[in-house]
Order: structure tokens, then C-alpha cells, then sequence
């Protein structure tokens, strides 16, 4: 009897797990399609500002736009390269967004390890500080940081740019670095101890390749904020151009009477070049990165 039912049983079996199948699939196929109109929404705004770039000017200027041309050229690329001062507001962009990644991620790393290692008083009152100071608006915070740059001599400098991202990635940085720190075990930390290790060396040596990966995600949000900038660039930097930045760059073809939107949007791309890359170097420890903060 035995032999007469397995079979029966096991085909029972095999269509069940086909009809889940079947069922599941609807919600999986909804689900692909669901992404793929997202990434289309998503990407879709990048893919015209290329087409508008390379699109001669009588098609950006005409009344019936279309989704692709028929004759590409590559004349707003070469007025932007041409553009003198262009290079300057390259290099200017990469020492503040560099400048702004490697003191936030070290700050950040070192304040993380503090508030995780450590007990003093007033800890929990520092973390909820760190929230408040995400909530508070950067526009509303302009014009008293034009002051403070004022009075520290600090207008028309690429230090006026450099210290306000700073104070402003850290927040963001710490609390994500604080669940990397936390999730070494303090077990690793004294038997590092026991093996003679130095507590700096346990710091730079074992602790900080372990939340490396951290470090990575919140330096990806740290330079796509200071290489977009436009709002401190523009209030900050005010009669010294040799000290503007990329975004600064945008308003040489933005004339009210007649702006040249084909070297604004080839100016865009330029731009839009160096945080591809950047996300193409790091793409692998951005995504166990964040993966982990997800997990803690």
C-alpha cells in the first residue's frame, strides 16, 4: 500500500509547489515590473539632460520637444571645456569635496568610537543632539553661518565651503558609525589588549577596517553634498571667482535674455561624471555598508 500511495503522495506534492509557484509569480512579476518603472522614472531625468546636451540648439529651443535627435553634436561640450575658468571650478569642487569626505569620515569615526567605547555623562543627551541638528534646515542656517564666516575672515574661500559640510555630514556619520562600532564585539577589543596592542593601535589597526564599509557610505553622502553644493557656494563665495566651485559654473551659461541651455545641461554632465565614478569605485563596500547599518 505504502509503494501505491508514495507516488500519488509525492505528485500531490509536486503540483502544490507548482500552484505556490504559480501564485507567487504574479506578485514577483508585478514586483519586476514595479522596479523597473521606478528605475525608469528615476533615470529618466539623467537620460534628457544627455540628450539635451548633445541636442544641436534649434532642437532644445523647439516648441515640440522629442525623446532623441537626429543629429547629435558635441558643440555645448566644447563650449563648456572652452570655457577658461571651467578647470578652476573643477579642482576647486574636488579639494572641498575631498577635503569635506576625509575630515568628516575620520571626525565621525573617532566621535563614533566615544559615544560606543565609552561612559560619561550626558552621552544620550549627545546622540539626541545629533538628531536635532539633522532636523534643523540648512537654509535656515545660512545667513547666520554668512556671519560666523564673516567674523572668522573666512568669505571668498573654499574654507567657507569646507567647514559648514563638515558640520554637517557628522551627525549622519556618527549615528551610522555608531552601530558599526557597536557591532565589534568588546571581546576583540580585549583580547587585543592581552596580545600587547596599544589602544591606538587596536583603533587604526583592527576596529577601523572592520567599519570600513561604514565609513564608505556615509563618505558617499558626505561628497555627493559638498560636489552639488550651490547654496553656500553662492552665499559664500561672493566677488572672488577663482574660488567658485562647479555649480558655480552653471550660471556662465544661464543668461535671463538668453541662456544657453545646452551648455548648462553639458556643464550638468560634466559634473554628473566624477559621483558616477566615484560610485562605480566603491559600489562594493557602499552596499555592505549600508547593508550592515540596515542589519544593526
Amino acid at each position: 500500500m505504502s509503494s501505491v500511495h508514495g507516488p500519488a503522495a509525492g505528485g500531490s506534492g509536486v503540483r502544490g509547489s507548482g500552484v505556490r509557484g504559480l501564485v507567487r509569480r504574479p506578485w514577483r512579476l508585478a514586483a519586476e515590473v514595479t522596479a523597473l518603472l521606478v528605475a525608469a522614472v528615476v533615470a529618466f531625468p539623467l537620460y534628457w539632460m544627455l540628450l539635451s546636451a548633445v541636442k544641436p540648439a534649434g532642437e532644445i529651443e523647439s516648441t515640440d520637444p522629442r525623446p532623441w535627435t537626429s543629429s547629435p553634436t558635441l558643440d555645448s561640450f566644447r563650449r563648456v571645456l572652452e570655457q577658461h575658468e571651467f578647470g578652476r571650478y573643477f579642482v576647486n569642487s574636488l579639494i572641498v569635496a575631498v577635503s569635506v569626505v576625509i575630515a568628516s569620515a575620520l571626525i565621525a569615526f573617532l566621535a563614533a568610537t566615544a559615544v560606543t567605547r565609552f561612559r560619561f555623562r550626558f552621552r544620550t543627551t549627545l546622540l539626541i543632539m545629533f538628531l536635532v541638528a539633522q532636523m534643523v534646515p540648512v537654509e535656515a542656517l545660512t545667513i547666520p553661518l554668512f556671519f560666523l564666516m564673516r567674523d572668522f575672515g573666512q568669505l571668498n574661500t573654499l574654507g567657507s565651503l569646507i567647514l559648514p559640510h563638515i558640520a554637517f555630514s557628522l551627525p549622519f556619520a556618527i549615528w551610522m558609525l555608531r552601530g558599526f562600532v557597536k557591532a565589534v564585539p568588546e571581546s576583540l577589543e580585549e583580547a587585543a589588549y592581552l596580545d600587547g596592542a596599544s589602544r591606538a593601535r587596536f583603533l587604526w589597526q583592527i576596529l577601523f577596517p572592520l567599519v570600513l564599509p561604514g565609513l564608505v557610505a556615509t563618505s558617499v553622502f558626505s561628497f555627493i553634498s559638498a560636489w552639488n553644493d550651490f547654496l553656500f557656494a553662492k552665499s559664500f563665495i561672493i566677488s572672488d571667482t577663482s574660488q567658485s566651485t562647479l555649480p558655480m559654473a552653471l550660471l556662465v551659461f544661464y543668461k535671463p535674455d538668453e541662456p544657453d541651455w545646452g551648455g548648462v545641461m553639458a556643464a550638468s554632465t560634466v559634473m554628473t561624471v566624477p559621483v558616477l565614478v566615484f560610485f562605480v569605485l566603491v559600489q562594493r563596500r557602499l552596499v555592505s555598508g549600508l547593508g550592515g547599518a540596515v542589519k544593526d
